[in-house]
């Protein structure tokens, strides 16, 4: 802004992540290994329930809506292979949702690739006492903010009354909180135990306007909130209490952004939009043609940027199979396949099907 002649410090960088289930990593740990086979980090960490994978890092250019490919969700899952011990199969079917996101990441000018800039944020004064703070994220930003205003402090020789108190500001939920604050939900209001922690977790203190808004199940236990996916613990007072309280006005707002159900598992995301869509439709008072809007446009954003169908296009792809993968599945292959055909029958098949059957018999027998 001071120079326009000065070169662009940020390069944005892609990275995708795969969400897997929790069997893949111990609840308790994680693993990140900076030294891959591209020299990419690697990661697995639990994840409300699940097993979150990462990452790629790719140069990119800008978009509102970036997109993850089959190619990338495939190298994260032949680098965490070597991980696991082998009675863990890692399989394509066992990715529940995918994303990708942007990075703003420093440039170093002497350096070309995007493994050589700089993770972390930093901050630079111009000539004129311009400052600028760039890179960094979102799980960082109270240290960036500290960081910057205590250099304006130093730089422009302020004066301020008091320190920086970021520190110690609490987040809005946070002052009546406490770490057995969901077993007082289960007791006043009779909502689910695994409810009640993750309203805890997420709304804090605020959990209890949630729940006076929750209805009857209609069942003996829970007594009240009704799942808006039975696999999941978000109930649909969280979509009445998001519209009213949180500013949510697209369905997509409660599927990505108020909830995490599209990036724990985009399949179920998708089961859950019409009820979705039917109660932000009577609170806000939507017609059927915006409801129908809405359903389709939740529906792309699963599709586009969750990777809802990119499996479908597996097909498209050439396999990378290793040498014992190879072997392994032509002697599977050759075993249906009695006649040396080239091709398995439906015949092949129900033969098949049919001596497993007679052995899994006789060996009980």
């Amino acid at each position: 802004m001071a120079d326009s002649s000065i070169k662009p410090i940020c390069q944005p960088s892609s990275g995708t992540h795969i969400v897997l289930p929790s069997y893949y990593s111990s609840e308790q740990m994680g693993l990140l290994d900076p030294n891959t086979s591209d020299g990419r980090v690697i990661f697995f960490l639990p994840w409300q329930g699940a097993t979150v994978a990462g990452t790629t890092d790719t140069k990119c250019e800008l978009t509102d809506n970036p997109s993850p490919t089959e190619e990338e969700v495939q190298f994260i899952l032949g680098e965490i292979k070597g991980y696991l011990n082998d009675d863990v199969k890692v399989r394509r079917g066992d990715v529940l949702s995918c994303w990708t996101g942007l990075r703003p990441l420093v440039m170093d000018p002497n350096k070309k690739d995007t493994q050589s800039l700089a993770r972390n944020h930093i901050i630079e004064i111009g000539d004129d006492h311009l400052i600028t703070i760039a890179g960094g994220k979102w799980t960082t930003y109270r240290e960036m903010a500290q960081e910057t205003i205590d250099k304006a402090v130093d730089v422009c020789n302020l004066k301020p009354s008091r320190s920086c108190q970021t520190s110690g500001l609490l987040l809005d939920g946070a002052h009546g909180w406490s770490p057995t604050m969901h077993v007082k939900l289960v007791q006043t209001f009779g909502i689910d135990v695994a409810v009640a922690e993750h309203l805890s977790s997420i709304y804090g203190d605020r959990a209890f306007k949630l729940c006076e808004l929750a209805q009857m199940t209609g069942l003996t236990w829970p007594v009240v909130g009704r799942r808006l996916h039975p696999d999941f613990p978000y109930i649909e007072a969280e979509v009445v209490y998001a519209v009213r309280k949180e500013y949510a006005r697209r369905a997509l707002d409660i599927v990505a952004r108020r909830t995490r159900l599209a990036f724990l598992n985009v399949a179920a995301a998708e089961q859950a939009v019409p009820k979705i869509v039917e109660i932000m439709g009577r609170e806000l008072g939507w017609s059927k043609q915006k409801c129908k809007e809405e359903h389709e446009y939740c529906l792309q954003f699963l599709d586009k940027e969750m990777g809802l169908h990119l499996k479908d296009k597996i097909n498209s792809l050439t396999p990378q199979l290793s040498e014992a993968d190879r072997e392994s599945f032509l002697k599977q292959f050759q075993r249906i396949d009695c006649d040396r055909k080239g091709y398995i029958s439906l015949n092949d098949l129900r033969r098949h099907m049919k001596v497993g059957v007679s052995i899994s018999l006789s060996l009980t027998c």
